[in-house]
């Protein structure tokens, strides 16, 4: 391979190892928006419920 392949390859590298860690980031944020919804929803009906009972 010459200089300028070697290059390239490694900046595809780098591209795709930054794309795997945006990928990773963007799913945890998912995961954390799901469990806020998920505990703020029942926070609500738990709420609700005692306010009805």
């Amino acid at each position: 391979m010459t200089d300028l392949e070697n290059r390239v390859a490694r900046e595809r590298e780098e591209i795709v190892a930054r794309v795997a860690s945006f990928r990773a980031t963007q799913q945890k944020f998912e995961r954390d928006r799901q469990e806020y919804y998920d505990n703020t929803l029942g926070n609500v009906w738990s709420g609700l419920q005692r306010k009805s009972a």
